[in-house]
């Protein structure tokens, strides 16, 4: 696979979990043709943790309504064992308590299954180089629940007006302010006129700096310090 710069790249390692095999073998098999490297698969919670664990993949694609263990908790823990690994939902439901419940337990994005092959390997795309994806009309939401938890305390966070905190660049914190006003990496590097790849080190470099997880807690820190009105 090659990247936009023009250089060789391994490709994307994906699990597909799912418990309906026909779907599950369908979804594998299109990401594979496509290039992705599926590294596993699972038909249950139980197996889908175990099995990750092992094969390590960059992103996992889940579905909500599994046996044995659902898929919040299947996210949850294994987002909690490799902070780094990138979680797309692909659920039939598109309940607003599903999608927040998959968000607060680590989902990077949310996708319904009506979606069409080439929004799947979009989406996956996407949510490897940790881009937000969600089907339209649930960012909103989404958003909005981040809103919520901003009200929330967050002590894992280092408090940026402490003496001895670390501080951010001003194009760390232009960049923090665009991705908690919603903005996905794409459209912040067209606003910017910076390239992708340069967005998502900002995003990194910013994380590190503030002992954050995910993009779930950079846009509550975000939110909790006005960064979104500005």
């Amino acid at each position: 696979m090659t990247d936009t710069t023009g250089e060789q790249r391994d490709p994307i390692r994906v699990m597909v979990v799912d418990d309906h095999p026909m779907w599950r073998d369908a979804v594998a098999r299109d990401l594979s043709e496509s290039g992705f490297d599926v590294v596993a698969t699972a038909g249950d919670g139980d197996q889908a943790v175990r099995r990750a664990k092992a094969a390590a993949p960059d992103v996992l694609v889940l579905d909500l309504n599994l046996p044995a263990k659902p898929g919040v908790q299947v996210c949850k823990e294994l987002v909690g064992h490799n902070p780094a690994l990138r979680v797309l939902v692909l659920s039939a439901s598109g309940e607003h308590a599903d999608v927040l419940e998959a968000v607060k337990s680590g989902a990077t994005g949310y996708l319904l299954k009506s979606a069409s092959t080439e929004e799947l390997l979009d989406a996956v795309r996407r949510t490897a180089v940790g881009d937000p994806v969600f089907t339209p009309g649930l960012a909103g939401l989404v958003l909005g629940e981040y809103r919520r938890l901003a009200s929330e305390p967050a002590p894992a966070a280092q408090d940026a007006d402490q003496p001895g905190a670390p501080q951010l660049t001003d194009r760390e914190t232009e960049v923090l302010r665009l991705v908690a006003k919603g903005l996905s990496y794409k459209q912040i590097a067209e606003r910017l006129v910076i390239s992708h790849r340069t967005v998502q080190n900002h995003v990194q470099n910013t994380l590190g700096k503030l002992q954050l997880h995910n993009r779930v807690e950079l846009v509550r820190y975000a939110i909790e310090r006005g960064l979104d009105d500005e």
